[in-house]
């Protein structure tokens, strides 16, 4: 008994939720799945047994299982969100609920937020329709990984394969403008139980999973941040003298005893000396574990401040863009004090503008002064005190914050980030120098001395020179050669009088880097081209960044180490962020081989702009194709550190589009991109 309980509390949880226009049979799918997967206790069976032959009904109305408002039953629709668990041998599953009608849009955010999947329903009988559609451009608004399109009611059109198709063809077509991985669809009736639990006997040319099989298999790891550690401090537990715990549960990403940490917004650093979970102590925790973690210094924590990786860390803002869905009644007023709630920390916040509002039935932009309930808009907001931000594209749960009336106590609103403005943070700030490839051991600033390979390290710089050049670490040829850049703390990106808002509404699209990385002969540049050239034909402000092109100029002084690599990537970065800021769509195709130096380009970039395409097919084709004879003169040993050869590469770990090109044409690759591009 024991160990099934501990298998049992092992089981992976699916969180999903159900989402259509009215009367679609949502509440009717759920009531199929809770009593076909035996998840229903009688005495529940006989009470809605009873209700349907009291209204008259011929068959047991299933919808009754989640629908337990007075006025759901006599009107039979959905009002409030229902949340209901069963589980299988498999998986366990929360499922919420949602209703379809317009007016009850905040219900469906809210029901959709938590989410890794959603159902999708379509009533085969009317097809792909307005209210489908708004509840599809949600779900991916809310970066919901999965979705899965229930083409219902297929016993009412004679369970046609026609029909299927065509709602299928419909959806794809309007699919195409949204931002989502994965789509799969199911020909189900609800009422009779096809392809619910079991597969259709009525359906013999429909050869895909029933829709419980697919929910069962669903891979949920894969959506979750594993990447970015965060850790809001929601309790400081000190129970005697000689314990300091820090209680929470991990937003996102993993953590090891070891690691190095830096605590926000203090930016001093430890290491986690303890990690204590419910049971005793563990040498590594991941997203979702409530933990309580132990560091190595005595540092001033409280309730409300961060912890991150010090090589990893989360936007410090008090300005940033959001998505904002308005929740109250009471419409948004620009300018007025509310109470923000993000992560751990309630602050007060105003909007400061409306940069548009969102027809969710055609998600075109249109002007607006103000939002009112249940709608959609773009906006900028201004914070008493800096939080910790991640776009909500990156990271849901740093990148997500409600809004609170503080005159009602009522919730006003719920936001996704799209964009912060980074700012100074407090603490030992230091003069940063960029010296390439050079080991110093330089003061921080807080009294302890750390080893430092290619970064940002610490001033005097003539002091640091002149020690690396009598130590011996570096001669004086190479010093001169590898000429470093003092930065200085003064330096404030300087806007040109034409906004980047203003250039990209001329433009008639928003800038974007899509940053296209693989091996020598994957395709990156025969498909960066291809790419500009139809962005170019539909109209768009285009510009290309190419390994080659930018090692003929502004990187020319550079060679194939890691370093020189790190510098040749960030220079491009830097580049790609100019014509960024001009509302241009900069697409780069660079081998860039390091998952670091991505992600340093990325966080130069701004997370909300940068796209980052994996490129790629076997080594074999690879050399096959060998567009620059590259591979040839590595074999022969005339060239050395090849990346894909001798050199590693580290597979992108998510992003934005995977194309393997030795499955895939030349055209189908662009294509499969363009699609996948929200301009």
């Amino acid at each position: 008994m024991n160990q099934g309980n501990n298998k049992y509390l092992k089981m992976d949880l699916l969180r999903f939720t159900t989402a259509g226009s009215v009367d679609d049979g949502k509440s009717t799918l759920i009531g199929r799945l809770l009593y076909d997967s035996k998840s229903i206790f009688e005495d529940q069976m006989e009470a809605i047994e009873l209700t349907s032959r009291n209204s008259g009904e011929d068959e047991v109305n299933l919808a009754l299982l989640t629908d337990g408002l007075r006025a759901e039953r006599e009107q039979k629709i959905t009002i409030d969100v229902a949340y209901r668990y069963f589980a299988t041998p498999r998986r366990k599953f929360i499922i919420a609920d949602t209703p379809g009608h317009i007016q009850y849009t905040r219900n469906m955010v809210t029901g959709a937020s938590t989410a890794d999947l959603a159902i999708i329903l379509i009533d085969a009988q009317k097809g792909v329709l307005t209210q489908s559609k708004r509840h599809s451009f949600i779900s991916t608004l809310l970066q919901i990984p999965h979705l899965v399109v229930t083409i219902n009611k297929m016993d009412l059109v004679d369970y046609s394969q026609d029909v299927f198709e065509g709602i299928v063809a419909d959806f794809r077509d309007f699919a195409s403008k949204m931002d989502v991985d994965d789509i799969t669809f199911i020909p189900i009736s609800a009422l009779k139980g096809d392809n619910i639990v079991q597969k259709s006997a009525h359906m013999p040319w429909y050869n895909g999973p029933t829709l419980l099989y697919h929910l069962e298999h669903v891979h949920v790891d894969a959506v979750r941040n594993l990447i970015d550690f965060r850790f809001p401090v929601q309790y400081v537990i000190r129970p005697n003298p000689s314990f300091r715990g820090y209680a929470g549960r991990i937003s996102s990403g993993t953590i090891r005893v070891g690691d190095k940490v830096t605590v926000l917004p203090s930016r001093l650093t430890s290491r986690i000396k303890a990690i204590t979970i419910y049971g005793g102590e563990t040498e590594e925790a991941r997203a979702g574990d409530s933990v309580v973690l132990q560091i190595d210094d005595e540092i001033d924590i409280s309730r409300g401040d961060m912890i991150a990786r010090s090589n990893n860390v989360p936007h410090f803002s008090r300005s940033f863009d959001a998505y904002l869905c308005w929740m109250s009644a009471e419409p948004m007023e620009l300018n007025k004090r509310y109470l923000l709630m993000h992560t751990t920390r309630t602050i007060q916040a105003v909007v400061r503008k409306l940069s548009y509002q969102i027809d969710v039935d055609t998600m075109q932009r249109k002007e607006a002064t103000r939002l009112e309930l249940n709608e959609i808009g773009r906006v900028s907001i201004d914070t008493s005190m800096p939080l910790f931000l991640d776009t909500y594209r990156r990271n849901i749960n740093t990148g997500s914050f409600i809004l609170v009336d503080p005159d009602t106590n009522v919730t006003a609103g719920a936001g996704m980030v799209r964009k912060a403005v980074q700012v100074e943070m407090n603490g030992p700030v230091v003069s940063p120098v960029f010296v390439e490839g050079l080991s110093l051991k330089l003061e921080d600033g807080t009294g302890k001395t750390e080893t430092l390979w290619g970064h940002s390290q610490p001033e005097p710089v003539e002091e640091a020179e002149e020690q690396a050049k009598q130590s011996g670490e570096i001669d004086v040829s190479e010093w001169n050669r590898r000429l470093y850049t003092k930065r200085s703390t003064d330096v404030i990106w300087a806007p040109s009088g034409v906004s980047r808002e203003e250039r990209e509404r001329r433009n008639g699209h928003k800038g974007m880097v899509i940053w296209l990385t693989g091996v020598s002969g994957a395709g990156k540049s025969t498909i960066a081209n291809g790419l500009e050239l139809l962005l170019w034909e539909e109209g768009k402000q285009t510009a290309i960044l190419d390994g080659d092109m930018i090692r003929g100029g502004l990187t020319g002084d550079l060679g194939f180490t890691p370093e020189d690599r790190k510098e040749n990537i960030r220079r491009a970065a830097h580049m790609a962020r100019a014509f960024l800021e001009h509302g241009t769509i900069v697409i780069c195709a660079f081998v860039s081989p390091f998952h670091e130096d991505r992600e340093m380009a990325r966080e130069i970039v701004g997370p909300s702009d940068f796209f980052e395409v994996s490129v790629y097919c076997d080594p074999e084709t690879a050399m096959q194709r060998d567009p620059k004879g590259l591979y040839a003169l590595a074999r022969k040993g005339q060239i050395k550190d090849l990346t894909g050869f001798d050199a590693p590469y580290e597979t992108p770990r998510q992003p934005f589009v995977r194309l393997n090109t030795a499955k895939m044409t030349v055209d189908e690759s662009i294509a499969a991109l363009r699609r996948k591009l929200l301009v």
